[in-house]
């Protein structure tokens, strides 16, 4: 089967090479899918896609116009896709849930302690041959409140991590987890209550029109002062403009970020030519107390391989008029937070 892969990174590439190896003809494309590239699919009777590509109605329309069929995510996250119109127009879709929960989680925990014991800024100093230990001052991650916004399969792993740490842990999800409260202590809240009681506050929810700016300024206020924020999860779940003011006024301590709202045109790309690329993030940037990495969270070995040989599978699924094991579907009604006495 003839696949496009839009937004192919030469760090995928030789992953999704060798799992489609006799299986599927792949062809790169390295920018990313948008009403101005999807011709490129012509020929193939499905695509592959990354956070950063386009498919909303008009895109998967002109895709199905083309002769595509399917749609491989090659992620977890798939709200660039909008699934009612692939249902529409009779395409397929499918997502990779769960490459590596431990990448992500572990980026998690080394935004935690870089910003916590300023390896930033030491490395800086020492870089100028300034060996003082001023202005490095951390705290001990054993014995903090760390409150988890989201506890999946990403969330989950973190908080097996955080309770070797010593962590006091706290959560907040749809859907708890019995499982996970009884292996790390976990107690399940509410948002608030998280919020108030949180030295550290991590996110790994999903991004839907419930969750989209669910961080916002009333929340942010809430934070006990001081808190750490990390996002490793969806950038618009955090109300950024908001995030910055609350850091500029030191309701909000540190602030560590894999992902962004406007991060689609910006992250994965070079804009060293471009003076000011994005104004807000490069306010934030100037902040001492906040690291940024660009959607690098789930950037290991293990995971690309997850990846790759789980959207073949797919497509292999696909092909042979099975239902792949991770299909969408068009959102479900939203469930209402459980909490715990």
């Amino acid at each position: 089967m003839h696949v496009t892969v839009f937004s192919a990174h030469a760090y995928e590439q030789p992953h999704l090479t060798a799992a489609a190896a006799g299986r599927h003809a792949l062809r790169f494309v390295e920018t990313p899918l948008s009403l101005g590239t999807a011709a490129q699919a012509a020929g193939s009777q499905a695509v592959a896609l990354f956070t950063s590509d386009d498919a909303s109605a008009p895109v998967l329309a002109r895709l199905a116009e083309l002769g595509v069929r399917y749609v491989a995510v090659r992620a977890a996250g798939h709200d660039q896709v909008d699934l009612p119109a692939a249902a529409r127009l009779g395409l397929r879709v499918a997502n990779v849930p769960a490459y590596s929960p431990y990448a992500v989680a572990e980026h998690a925990v080394a935004l935690m302690l870089a910003l916590n014991r300023r390896l930033r800024q030491a490395d800086q100093q020492l870089r100028r041959h300034d060996y003082r230990l001023d202005g490095l001052v951390g705290f001990d991650l054993h014995g903090k409140t760390v409150g988890l916004i989201g506890c999946g399969r990403i969330g989950g792993v973190l908080a097996g991590i955080l309770h070797g740490f010593g962590c006091r842990l706290l959560g907040y999800d749809v859907q708890p987890d019995p499982a996970l409260s009884q292996r790390t202590g976990l107690r399940y809240v509410s948002l608030p209550e998280l919020c108030a009681a949180s030295d550290i506050i991590s996110v790994h929810a999903p991004l839907s029109a419930e969750t989209r700016h669910l961080i916002d300024a009333d929340l942010l206020a809430q934070f006990k002062p001081g808190a750490m924020l990390i996002n490793t999860g969806r950038g618009a779940v955090l109300d950024t403009a908001a995030a910055l003011a609350a850091l500029q006024s030191g309701r909000l301590g540190y602030l560590g970020l894999d992902v962004y709202e406007h991060e689609r045109g910006l992250f994965f790309e070079d804009h060293r030519q471009e003076a000011t690329p994005d104004p807000l993030l490069d306010k934030l940037l100037q902040q001492p107390n906040v690291l940024v990495t660009g959607h690098q969270a789930f950037l290991t070995r293990e995971a690309l391989g997850n990846i790759a040989t789980t959207t073949v599978d797919h497509l292999d699924a696909w092909a042979q008029g099975q239902p792949a094991a991770h299909e969408l579907q068009p959102a479900p009604p939203v469930l209402q937070p459980v909490c715990s006495p």
